[in-house]
């Protein structure tokens, strides 16, 4: 059902849930497709559209409809991957995983029918345990047949691993070339790797590896395309380099050699373009899946150049971790018994090299060798060697490094055996050995082919030197190796006629007399040819065999270059007039040089010039050519273009009238394909179909099943009665044959049997006599040795009794000597403890009479603290009492100045324009404690006043603060509302303002703004009225009272109590000048004038 013209992705994925809801799965999932190929899903929004392509992709995956899959996620890339790439990583993810975990599913599937089937036959009841089969199980497998675990794989997991690597093949064909999910790409194409190495899909594996290659080639060719990967890039060049090692790893692990090495040139294909050095670690992997490459392809001289390469890296890569220049994580480790492990196998497989060159012939086609020389050219490109190596050239930079020191010791006695020594005769005897150490070596023992073939040249090099002819069963003896590679004597023969036909070796075999000759022929073409060629041996000019003598052959080929060169000698000292004419001539030739050496220079200034001209003309020329040629290739592009455009849109019309078409066929299709393949699930005969399957309506369709059923019911009968008719005659044959051959068998039987028995009991007989006569002569010959053991054994005791003796006097003379000096050893020992004691008890009384000493002292001078603290207390009490006098009097000046206000408050208070408060409510009574300060901002009491107060101790008493009524506090007035105590308004004149109006001085004036009457108050009358109004706190800090704790605030206002009442009993006298009441200011001097009266 398709979704309506402007349909929602939210509403969409509601149908669809509705239709999975009501099990119509196929109908959602072409809901869901038409949604998201549609032009107008483009301007959804990216996060309602993400749960329609969830639904979707699952949908897809449970159906096994890969290719709708694709067309739904390519459409969505296109419309996601320039707004969000993780939205498009998160559903290709999801795809993958679902995929992935269907194809897990059909494996435990797979497993659990295969196991019922096995559990199955094993449960049946077994007759007879001899017969192979039974005419039960004959019928039953010819009418049902087991399942074997292969046909239940095919059936069940191969269509959901076929659809997991579909779905790796569209999500590398929808991500290739794209800049902005490179990553996803290259992780994607590691997960395919992973599933061909572990389902072993050799063939998915060469497509993958196919795919990955084109998609690289197209990236290359189609740099200009929108978010295309620029391979210059060093990042996107290691992630392809990480893709290719990974390749690499998994062709090697499936043995696929041939897609390893294309790998391999991959690999050094992106190493050529990056711009940043490969990390070692992958050198190192890259060199040793080259050597597993060339091994199996038997390309042994490269096999020992990778070798040699990678041994190479090992060293660089240790000295560069040891120095600090790399990171060890960019490194392989290296252990030395890993560069032991690669040292033995450079010069093993350097020794493996076939000596003889395994070109075609000597004929060496000029095709051919051409072919080997770029086939070369490449291998030593991928090794990143500057020229071709050779034998001669890996065992030369093999011994410069040490490699002999590193190697193992087998491994240097095979070098010295082939390389070092001349010894024709001994030379397989002595390696025998040191092959049966390298073929019980599973990695080595694929290096003794190619060991034998180099060990059977050397030997026919070295008996050619020594001998003319030998014998062929001498040679036989000669080459002879240990037992699992033993080599035939054909073998041998066919080597010989190798060597020969390549121009190696140089025999003939005689047959006939059994004799190997070696041609000694002057004219013999062997070796003639030029060295290093395909048909001569592949070795250099300078042979590794010793040369005893050169061979008639290599006389007679240099015999007129040795005639030449004795003629041109004998002529330097027998003829003067020969060197003469040679310095004349090289005189002349020295003069015509100079003669015309400034012409010559004239004349190379002149052409230059000329050349010159000639690059100027053709650069010009080429230039103006390059312009028109860049001036038709715009018009030709633009009309291309105009003509792409006009082709696209005919071909976006032809492909929509297309679509529409396919999809009407695709459902009559699907209709034709599920009635057939119910009808195929339903028989079990073939059923002739025809091959265009679209000509089929429902009518044939149900003829061709009735016609399947009556064959099948047809051929069932059939082969139960030829089956039947088939074990009756086949049992009854048995039986017949066996009746007239039993008898027979059974006499034989017996004639067997007692003759065996005879033979076995004279065999026993005659060991048994053999045995007494060998035990008989034995006992005779031993019976003439028998005093001469006794004369031994005696003498033996008697020089063993004497040798005891002689040790056990010595012994005792050294226990004696040990027992007097360990007598010593133990007074010496006593007598130390006992010193060391006397000192221990020493060092104890000096200890106690030293902390005695210290208590002595310690109470002593806590003693004097307690006096020094008595006599301190008695100062302070005399000092208490003279600041208690001070108080008294200071207290009657208090109460005289009380009077004196209370006075000037009967009087009519002058007027005064503002008044804050009303004094008279705040007139203290007479008798009051000394006045408080009024509690301004950043008037604290400095701490002498507090100290002063507390050792003072004087607050007024409880019963008197209680008396005293608080203060009113009252808020802003204004000036018209203001009136004193008895109600009038207030004076508008005497009042400080004005008086600060009129001009007066400072001296003058006495009273302060804060005040209620307007009169300045001193500090001490301030604080006296703030201690009366206030009930609650009977003390200020501010007038030296502290923090009590409730316990004793009881006790401190009881003293205060009865010190307030002997104020009021005795008279205080007025304090001295320099003893003013404090106002919260620090004054230099006022405590030591204190102290001083």
């Amino acid at each position: 059902m398709a979704p309506p013209p402007h349909s929602k992705p939210e509403n969409t994925l509601k149908r669809a849930q509705e239709l999975i809801g009501v099990k119509q799965p196929q109908a959602a999932l072409q809901l869901l497709h038409e949604h998201v190929v549609s032009k107008r899903t483009r301007n959804s929004p990216i996060a309602s559209l993400e749960p329609v392509m969830i639904l979707f992709v699952e949908l897809c995956v449970d159906l096994r409809k890969g290719k709708l899959a694709k067309d739904g996620l390519y459409q969505y890339k296109n419309t996601a991957q320039n707004t969000n790439v993780g939205t498009i990583e998160l559903v290709f993810k999801k795809f993958i995983e679902l995929a992935e975990q269907k194809v897990t599913e059909a494996q435990a599937k797979a497993d659990e029918v295969q196991s019922t089937l096995e559990t199955t036959t094993t449960a049946q009841n077994i007759d007879d345990l001899e017969a192979s089969e039974t005419p039960e199980s004959i019928l039953l497998s010819t009418v049902s047949g087991e399942q074997s675990r292969d046909r239940t794989d095919r059936a069940i997991v191969t269509p959901w691993l076929k659809f997991l690597w579909e779905t790796y093949r569209t999500v590398l064909d929808i991500f290739k070339n794209n800049a902005r999910l490179e990553i996803m790409y290259q992780s994607t194409a590691h997960q395919a790797f992973q599933f061909c190495s572990k389902y072993a899909r050799k063939t998915e594996f060469r497509r993958l590896c196919e795919l990955l290659r084109n998609h690289l080639q197209n990236a290359a060719k189609f740099s200009s395309q929108m978010h295309a990967i620029n391979l210059s890039d060093p990042d996107t060049l290691q992630r392809h380099l990480d893709t290719r090692f990974q390749q690499l790893n998994v062709a090697v692990e499936l043995e696929l050699w041939q897609e390893a090495f294309r790998s391999v040139e991959d690999i050094h294909t992106l190493l050529s373009l990056s711009k940043r050095p490969a990390k070692n670690i992958m050198m190192a992997n890259y060199f040793e899946k080259l050597t597993r490459i060339f091994l199996v392809s038997e390309n042994y001289l490269f096999h020992a150049a990778a070798w040699s390469r990678y041994y190479n890296l090992l060293r660089q890569s240790a000295a560069a971790v040891a120095s600090g220049q790399s990171l060890k994580k960019d490194n392989p480790a290296v252990t030395e018994a890993d560069m032991t492990k690669a040292a033995s196998f450079v010069l093993l497989s350097a020794l493996s090299i076939p000596v003889i060159s395994t070109s075609r012939s000597r004929g060496a086609l000029v095709d051919v060798d051409q072919a080997r020389n770029n086939k070369n050219s490449r291998l030593t490109n991928l090794l990143g060697m500057s020229q071709a190596p050779t034998r001669a050239i890996l065992f030369k930079d093999a011994l410069s490094k040490g490699l002999l020191k590193r190697a193992r010791p087998e491994i240097r006695d095979l070098y010295d055996i082939l390389e070092v020594d001349f010894h024709p005769l001994s030379i397989c005897k002595k390696i025998s050995p040191i092959l049966a150490k390298i073929g019980a070596d599973e990695e080595m023992k694929k290096y003794v082919g190619p060991l034998q073939q180099v060990i059977l040249t050397r030997l026919f090099q070295q008996l050619s030197q020594v001998y003319d002819s030998v014998e062929i069963r001498f040679v036989l003896d000669l080459a002879q190796f240990p037992d699992p590679f033993q080599v035939s004597s054909g073998t041998i023969e066919k080597f010989i006629m190798n060597g020969c036909k390549k121009g190696d070796l140089s025999i003939r075999v005689d047959h006939a007399t059994g004799v190997l000759t070696f041609d000694s022929d002057v004219f013999s073409s062997a070796k003639a040819m030029h060295p290093g060629s395909g048909a001569g041996s592949a070795e250099t000019e300078v042979r590794s065999v010793q040369r005893l003598q050169s061979t008639p052959a290599e006389i007679v080929r240099s015999q007129l270059t040795r005639l030449a060169k004795s003629l041109f000698v004998t002529c330097q000292y027998v003829d003067p007039l020969f060197n003469e004419e040679r310095q004349k001539a090289k005189a002349a030739a020295l003069l015509r040089t100079k003669e015309g050496a400034e012409q010559e220079h004239l004349e190379t200034l002149a052409r230059r010039d000329i050349i010159t001209r000639k690059k100027e003309a053709a650069s010009t020329a080429l230039a103006q050519k390059e312009k028109e040629e860049a001036t038709r290739k715009r018009i030709r592009a633009q009309q291309a273009q105009e003509a792409e455009t006009q082709r696209l849109a005919e071909e976006q019309r032809a492909r929509t009238q297309q679509r529409i078409q396919a999809e009407q066929a695709r459902v009559q299709r699907e209709e034709i394909e599920k009635q057939l393949k119910e009808l195929k699930q339903g028989t079990k005969v073939d059923i002739d179909i025809p091959e265009d399957i679209t000509e089929l309506d429902s009518t044939r369709i149900r003829a061709l099943k009735l016609a399947a059923l009556e064959k099948e019911k047809d051929q069932l009968a059939e082969q139960l009665r030829i089956t039947g008719k088939r074990i009756d005659h086949l049992e009854r044959a048995y039986r017949k044959e066996e009746v007239k051959h039993l008898k027979q068998d059974y006499e034989r039987q017996m004639i067997d049997d007692v003759a065996a028995y005879d033979k076995s009991k004279a065999e026993e007989l005659k060991e048994a006599e053999q045995k007494h006569k060998e035990d008989v002569a034995l006992k005779h010959r031993l019976s003439r040795l028998v005093p001469s053991y006794q004369k031994f054994v005696t003498d033996v005791k008697q020089q063993r009794k004497a040798e005891f003796e002689k040790r056990s006097r010595q012994a005792q003379k050294e226990l004696e000597s040990k027992k007097s000096a360990r007598v010593r050893e133990i007074k010496e020992k006593r007598a130390l403890e006992r010193r060391e004691r006397e000192e221990e008890e020493r060092r104890q009384k000096e200890e106690e009479e030293r902390l005695r000493a210290e208590a002595e002292a310690k109470a002593k001078a806590e003693e004097e603290r307690r006096q020094r603290f008595a006599e301190e207390k008695a100062a302070k009490d005399l000092e208490r009492r003279k600041l208690d006098e001070i108080a008294a009097k200071q207290h009657q000046r208090e109460e005289e100045a009380i009077a004196r206000r209370l006075a000037q408050k009967t009087a009519p208070p002058p007027e005064r324009p503002i008044s804050r408060d009303h004094t008279s409510e705040q007139a203290p009574s007479v008798g009051s404690v000394a006045p408080t300060r009024l509690n301004l901002p950043g008037n604290k009491p400095s701490w002498r006043d507090r100290e002063a107060a507390r050792s003072s101790s004087q607050t007024p008493s409880a019963t008197e603060a209680e008396s005293v009524p608080a203060p009113r506090r009252t808020g802003y007035i204004p000036p018209a509302l203001r009136r004193n105590a008895e109600g009038s308004p207030a004076p508008s004149a005497s009042g400080w303002r004005e008086r600060e109006g009129s001009g007066r001085g400072r001296e003058g004036r006495n009273e302060s703004p804060a005040t209620g009457a307007g009169r300045y108050e001193r500090p001490s009358a301030r604080s006296s009225v703030r201690d009366i109004g206030d009930k609650v706190r009977t003390q200020s800090p501010a007038t030296g009272g502290g923090y009590v704790p409730p316990a004793r605030r009881g006790m401190q206002d009881g003293a205060r109590g009865r010190e307030s009442e002997r104020e009021e009993r005795e008279p205080r006298e007025p304090l001295p000048a320099t003893q003013v009441p404090s106002d919260g200011k620090y004054r230099p001097g006022a405590f030591r004038s204190r102290r001083e009266g």
